[in-house]
């Protein structure tokens, strides 16, 4: 792998940089949007799972009482 000086490093990533597509502003706010509702699903699934497993734990429990 030949050396390249720190100099030449930076120029040839400013250059990968700007071969970049970057998101538009509106493609930005779908994919946040979709992040927010998957983790509130994810997190209200979570949550009812929870719940119903700390319930039956309790049950068995408090049966062997």
């Amino acid at each position: 792998m030949a050396k390249v000086s720190p100099l030449q490093f930076f120029r040839q990533v400013k250059q990968e940089v700007k071969k970049v597509t970057w998101p538009t502003k509106k493609e930005v706010h779908q994919s946040l949007v979709m992040v927010i509702v998957i983790v509130a699903i994810a997190a209200t699934f979570f949550f009812v799972v929870d719940q119903v497993l700390g319930w039956i734990v309790r049950t068995v429990f408090s049966l062997g009482v």
